[in-house]
């Protein structure tokens, strides 16, 4: 059977579904097709379910400050596991059928649930259909990296995919690889009485470059598990499970967390045969700002890229990438400032220009969480806050947190980058007391004396 139609989409995650709804929006007929799992990376095994494991455990952390604050009992609290864990794939559950019963659940011969291939640039096999577009969209996302050579421990090897269907929690466990996935679900493993050793060949964690943010992560992160950093880890076999060893480190353990990245799906597509141009990992070269590969009738979104995986980026290539395959003309789009969220506590985020990018004159104002008020009544005063700027004008580029909220502070600084603001313009806005939000107003003041700019502009005058 052969199809024509405007627009094919390959993959029904987070950016081939922003995708269809801009496709749709335009008129245009098309086909989404996904021979995996539906529901989003996001709300399967990524975003949602990590969050959830992360409120169990800081719940039932929580119970270690309850002494000191005169509630007697704390320590009789007990963890039951396999209902913990049945929680948070309850809660997982909501948000997959939440997602499908507002997206391909409402397709009809416009869903085609089976792999697809490439034959030509505009030619694709799915099941027993041959479909030939005008353009298509690639948003086929990504998978953990697992090397091969550990292939052999695959039973006692976990990732994304498979550590949230635990019944029941190990008693011992490594992570490798201490970015986002790994900091999160290894502090909470530990905080539900996991015995947890992290490792990780870099010398900082969370994606983080700022040394000086990095450092008072690993020591607050710390408390609750070992970060051996510096080093690459290696597995051994052992009588009773495995050995992870890095350098002079090394822990017995049951089972080890993978969380060293995620690999494109788009390599497996075979579009380099078709003369795509692609990258050593065999991803398509693409306009990060029309998403078109090359001056071809293909787009690429989301995961498969190999970009900023995270779920709003997805989203927003998604909607570039179907908004350009729509239509004749390709427009570039300018896109939203970077803005990275680790959901560990104490949080970390990373907003704006990387610290790694900034000009050798930039200005740099820092602010620790210890004296700030209301982390302290909250038990939370940990971290650090380091707010970069422009030192000509005090324009703010970025900043890099380790802290309470900072979910909360990375919006605040992000939407001031991209807004092009200054440090005199975020410091002429209200700030209550006691808020977590002092702790920038605090950086911002240590960062204007640090500037030439008049203080006087903090007011503002009004005339009679």
């Amino acid at each position: 059977m052969t199809r024509q139609v405007d627009v094919a989409i390959v993959g029904a995650g987070t950016a081939g579904l922003a995708a269809m709804a801009q496709v749709r929006r335009a008129g245009c007929s098309f086909v989404l097709i996904d021979g995996g799992e539906l529901g989003t990376t996001c709300a399967r095994v990524g975003c949602m379910p990590s969050k959830a494991l992360l409120q169990v455990a800081e719940d039932f952390a929580r119970r270690r400050a309850f002494s000191r604050l005169g509630i007697d009992g704390g320590e009789a609290l007990e963890l039951d596991g396999p209902k913990a864990l049945e929680h948070v794939r309850d809660l997982r559950d909501i948000f997959v059928d939440r997602v499908l019963a507002g997206t391909t659940d409402e397709l009809g011969e416009e869903f085609i649930a089976a792999p697809a291939r490439f034959t030509s640039l505009t030619t694709l096999l799915a099941g027993d259909q041959r479909i030939e577009a005008r353009r298509v969209v690639i948003a086929v996302g990504s998978r953990p990296f697992v090397p091969p050579d550990w292939a052999q421990f695959a039973p006692q090897l976990l990732t994304t995919d498979t550590v949230f269907e635990l019944e029941s929690l190990p008693q011992r466990l490594a992570v490798i690889g201490l970015g986002a996935v790994g900091l999160e679900i290894g502090q909470a493993l530990a905080r539900l009485g996991v015995e947890v050793t992290g490792f990780d060949r870099l010398s900082t964690v969370a994606g983080l470059q700022d040394v000086a943010v990095s450092e008072v992560a690993v020591q607050a992160i710390g408390r609750d598990f070992p970060l051996h950093l510096g080093n690459a880890a290696r597995i051994e076999a052992t009588a009773k499970g495995l050995r992870v060893v890095a350098g002079e480190r090394e822990a017995e353990v049951d089972k080890v967390l993978l969380s060293m990245g995620r690999v494109s799906n788009a390599a497996g597509l075979g579009l380099s045969e078709l003369g795509v141009p692609v990258d050593a990992a065999g991803v398509p070269l693409h306009d990060p700002a029309s998403m078109q590969i090359g001056d071809l009738p293909l787009f690429i979104a989301g995961d498969a890229d190999g970009a900023r995986q995270v779920l709003h980026e997805a989203a927003d290539e998604g909607r570039i990438a179907g908004y350009n395959a729509a239509r004749d003309i390709t427009t570039r789009f300018r896109r939203r400032v970077a803005l990275h969220i680790t959901f560990c506590d104490p949080n970390t985020a990373r907003v704006g220009t990387p610290f790694e990018d900034l000009d050798s004159s930039a200005a740099i104002g820092e602010m620790p969480f210890g004296p700030v008020g209301r982390a302290l009544i909250m038990g939370k005063n940990r971290g650090l806050l380091r707010v970069y700027a422009r030192a000509r004008d005090g324009r703010i580029l970025g900043a890099e947190i380790c802290g309470p909220k900072c979910e909360n502070l990375a919006h605040l600084l992000a939407w001031s980058v991209q807004q092009e603001l200054g440090v005199l313009d975020l410091l002429r806005m209200p700030y209550y007391h006691p808020v977590i939000e002092e702790a920038l107003q605090a950086a911002l003041h240590d960062l204007l004396a640090k500037l030439d700019l008049q203080p006087s502009g903090l007011l503002e005058f009004v005339a009679d």
